[in-house]
């Protein structure tokens, strides 16, 4: 099925909430340069776009039940040692903020990409994308909280949840590196066809997001355009604890 399928349906309140929300550095985005990051480098960094009192929201509701649909042990299922924790909707006007606001230039890369691969295009909102996920059977939403402590870190793995995946998300990091924790990069691994695999390593700031690919993204080579696979993880926290953000387009089933 096409992601365009489906119409568009919004929840008004969430929507009127979001709208509410101060988020200034998100207008200032070149994205033109984070296009060019994400095909050079196979991510992307950008300024600071929460403020520390955001970060720290975002942190203290970490511990707040009723605002989550499932919270994952990651030792318990040999995916590291931390926990993460997926929030139930309504979301949080700060997530369904960035989830709506960012998605339709996140999109506009998409479809670039969708383009030179030959694959279906995405659709211009998000309202629609949430519909055509809705279609397919993905009801739950994805965006999550991570906290890991000392010695904590997640192994290489993609965000892909079901058939219909959104083909890059986001990260934001919510402490100071080096001084709330040291430690935990964020590992990104480029599989390359007949080569030996890519390294890569991200340190953002508070309130910096590390724009990614959730399964692949195009590369051209000698005979066009080739799917080149993305994996991502965290390195071992060596101090302290370190918490992100992570904004995921699709919803999951």
């Amino acid at each position: 099925m096409s992601p365009t399928a489906a119409p568009a349906t919004t929840d008004t309140t969430t929507d009127t909430q979001s709208r509410d929300v101060a988020l200034p550095a998100l207008d200032s985005l070149d994205w033109d340069d984070l296009a060019l990051q994400l095909d050079g480098n196979g991510f992307a960094m950008t300024p600071p776009l929460l403020s520390p009192d955001q970060c720290r929201q975002m942190i203290e509701v970490f511990d707040d039940d009723g605002a989550f649909r499932s919270t994952i042990d990651m030792a318990r299922l040999s995916f590291g040692e931390g926990r993460y924790r997926y929030f139930a909707d309504p979301l949080p006007p700060l997530v369904q903020a960035l989830r709506t606001r960012l998605y339709p230039p996140m999109a506009a890369v998409a479809n670039r990409w969708a383009g030179v691969l030959g694959e279906d295009p995405w659709p211009d909102t998000h309202g629609e994308l949430i519909e055509a996920c809705s279609a397919a059977g993905q009801h739950k939403p994805t965006p999550l909280v991570l906290r890991y402590g000392p010695t904590g870190y997640n192994c290489l793995h993609q965000d892909v949840y079901g058939d219909l995946t959104f083909p890059l998300q986001l990260l934001f990091m919510l402490n100071t590196p080096d001084v709330d924790f040291t430690g935990g990069e964020s590992v990104f691994v480029e599989q390359r066809p007949r080569q030996q695999s890519r390294p890569m390593v991200a340190r953002p700031g508070l309130g910096q997001a590390v724009i990614f690919p959730v399964r692949y993204r195009p590369k051209q080579g000698a005979r066009g355009y080739h799917r080149v696979q993305m994996r991502h993880g965290v390195s071992a926290v060596h101090t302290g604890d370190r918490h992100v953000l992570g904004v995921i387009f699709h919803n999951a089933r």
